[in-house]
């Protein structure tokens, strides 16, 4: 049976070895995940514009900041420069949000780039949002372009990874100015729509820089052509002589990873030599943990005894002599044999018990009277003598066999 099966296993084998090799081979899928965090090389993280602000644009001038905006300026109150928010959704708590807002106040620049704003925030600043569509699965042709004409460059910019953008609906037009716009084609072919992305206003003795389109400052973006110069138009109004902090505390994802899961999982190699383990694991426990028949031990049968433990008690008592001591054990022993056998709990001498005892035993009245009576001699004779120990025996051993023989 298991050459049988033996070429069907081999099989299995190779063919899981094969797919095993072909999902090695695969290339790596991309992770399309917005989390615009700093460290993330995928297309939607930040590294390759902070590696811009930090070693090209703002060179010493940038600080990374991983705590809440609230605690951060709690513990500093004499900051002066510019806070930037980068993610797919920037919402601050009231407390957190007027901390902002006083502090940007007195003089420094609030940069947030968000697709979505919480409604204090609208309603302070007196702005809505909303959002382009350019239909289901299909991607939009996005043209983004800086206002100002000195940062025109090399435009339109080009986007069209999305079916939709999130644009300014409505803005404060006498308190507002716009810095960036995109153009999104209408229904009828050659003609578009042009909103607002980027805005720019006073707030106190500061100013607020607002930004719908976060993934311009994603890895994608900024790799693509020359869209570079579109993310570094809009760092352009970030002024050489201030401070810049970036914040880490508002993303979508981790800049840490504490599982220890994410180093295999996410390294081809590691993960591969994963997966052999718990497959090696799998196929031992199929083929190694089955049942198996284990040698059945030979168990020597217990000794009975019984017969030498007597022969060797009945030694004792014949060397010594003492056949009154035999003789009343004999008696004891037949007597109790009677009573478990018969089911008798009143041994006397009297006709009813003879007859009830001769009836059950198959033996006569006279025999049974014969064996009862010698054993009341017995009891009361003195001396037994070897010859009475072997009459008693007989008549035991005739009176046990006329009753099995019944």
């Amino acid at each position: 049976m298991r050459k049988k099966g033996l070429p069907y296993i081999i099989t299995a084998l190779i063919l899981i070895a094969g797919l095993m090799l072909l999902q090695y081979s695969k290339p790596k899928n991309i992770n399309w995940f917005e989390s615009y965090v700093r460290t993330h090389k995928i297309p939607y993280g930040t590294f390759v514009a902070n590696e811009l602000i930090e070693n090209q644009l703002f060179q010493e001038k940038v600080q990374q900041v991983y705590l809440p905006p609230y605690e951060f300026l709690s513990n500093n109150d004499s900051l002066n420069g510019i806070y930037v928010f980068v993610n797919n959704d920037v919402s601050f708590e009231k407390a957190e949000l007027n901390r902002l807002l006083n502090w940007t106040a007195l003089g420094n620049t609030l940069f947030i780039a968000s697709e979505s704003f919480e409604k204090k925030f609208r309603d302070t600043l007196n702005f809505e949002t909303g959002v382009v569509y350019g239909g289901f699965e299909v991607a939009q042709k996005q043209e983004h372009q800086l206002v100002n004409p000195m940062l025109k460059g090399k435009q339109p910019f080009t986007y069209e990874k999305e079916n939709y953008v999130t644009v300014f609906n409505e803005i404060d037009s006498v308190k507002m100015s716009v810095l960036a716009t995109v153009q999104t084609p209408k229904d009828k072919p050659e003609e578009y729509i042009e909103n607002i992305t980027a805005v720019k206003r006073p707030f106190g003795k500061g100013e607020i820089i607002l930004s719908t389109f976060p993934k311009a400052f994603t890895n994608y973006f900024i790799l693509e052509k020359d869209n570079k110069d579109y993310t570094a138009g809009l760092f352009s109004y970030f002024h050489n002589r201030e401070k810049i902090y970036m914040d880490n505390y508002h993303k979508s994802g981790k800049a840490f990873y504490t599982s220890p899961m994410y180093i295999f999982l996410n390294t081809k190699e590691l993960k591969w030599a994963y997966y052999l383990i718990l497959i090696g694991g799998l196929i031992y426990i199929i083929f190694e943990g089955k049942r198996k028949q284990r040698p059945i031990p030979v168990v020597k049968p217990l000794q009975n005894q019984t017969m030498a433990f007597t022969r060797t008690i009945s030694d004792m008592y014949f060397e010594k002599g003492d056949r009154n001591s035999i003789a009343e054990h004999k008696i004891n022993y037949f007597l109790n044999y009677i009573k478990s056998r018969y089911y008798l709990t009143n041994i006397s001498q009297e006709d009813e018990f003879y007859k009830k005892i001769s009836g059950r035993s198959g033996n006569t009245i006279g025999e049974t009277k014969t064996l009862f009576n010698f054993m009341d001699e017995l009891r009361n004779s003195p001396l037994v003598s070897e010859s009475q120990l072997i009459k008693l025996n007989k008549l035991i051993q005739k009176f046990k066999s006329d009753s099995d023989g019944k």
